[in-house]
């Protein structure tokens, strides 16, 4: 571990003058983005920053607050929410007013409820500087829907990471029925390709892949073989 830090810090060093790396990694839902950048980012020694849990803390709020995607009052309720990102022992942690949610932002209403809302401008320019303060700060594997395209366009490196929706949705019911909750495969593939659907069809800053984007599909991958596939092209980026 210590090996690599130095790499990667050897290597950051000769190519950005701040000292700082910025690596961008998109891709639709359940492909695997949190858990393997959390993995790269562990292993270069650097913050990994989920944005999606952003956008899921705040379609909590709207959750609690019963409000519907397309009332105006989506703007006032914004005003009087507060999301934090802490980093505990390395690891994220998100706030909202104040209580950690980590634990509760995982639940299929809120994923629903976050695709939705994420296309509102309001939302997106709420959370957009955060994102933006926190990559300019830190050297971060930061993943999302649309990090390499607007939240950092000049980032140092840009992934995008696929698989087929079929094995995303049998890997999200997995990790909902091992937290015990009560749900159908046939289910979740269906939320899986409702949300593909929002997330590529939203006219703000929809899912895709950037020109200069690396696309890794990991249909055929392990986690383990993922990560280190993710890790050596980084590695073999920052080296060029």
């Amino acid at each position: 571990m210590e090996q690599n830090k130095k790499d990667i810090k050897n290597t950051v060093d000769k190519t950005n003058k701040n000292g700082i790396i910025n690596i961008a990694i998109d891709g639709p839902a359940g492909s695997g983005k949190s858990t393997i950048s959390r993995a790269v980012a562990k292993k270069m020694g650097i913050i990994y920053v989920d944005t999606g849990a952003l956008y899921r803390t705040v379609a909590l709020k709207l959750l609690a607050k019963k409000v519907k995607i397309e009332n105006d009052s989506v703007e006032e309720i914004l005003k009087t929410t507060k999301v934090e990102l802490k980093f505990v022992k390395g690891e994220q942690k998100v706030f909202l007013d104040g209580t950690d949610v980590t634990d509760k932002i995982r639940t299929p209403d809120v994923s629903m409820t976050a695709s939705s809302s994420s296309a509102l401008p309001n939302v997106r320019k709420y959370l957009l500087n955060m994102q933006q303060s926190i990559a300019k700060e830190n050297s971060v594997v930061m993943d999302g829907r649309d990090i390499g395209t607007v939240v950092l366009p000049n980032a140092d490196i840009k992934i995008f990471l696929t698989a087929s929706a079929e094995c995303r949705a049998k890997r999200r019911w997995l990790e909902l029925t091992q937290k015990g909750q009560n749900v159908t495969y046939e289910e979740v593939l269906k939320d899986q390709k409702e949300r593909d659907y929002n997330d590529s069809h939203r006219k703000i800053a929809p899912l895709k892949p950037c020109e200069d984007s690396v696309i890794i599909d990991t249909t055929e991958l392990s986690l383990e073989q993922s990560v280190e596939h993710l890790y050596n092209v980084i590695q073999n980026k920052l080296n060029k």
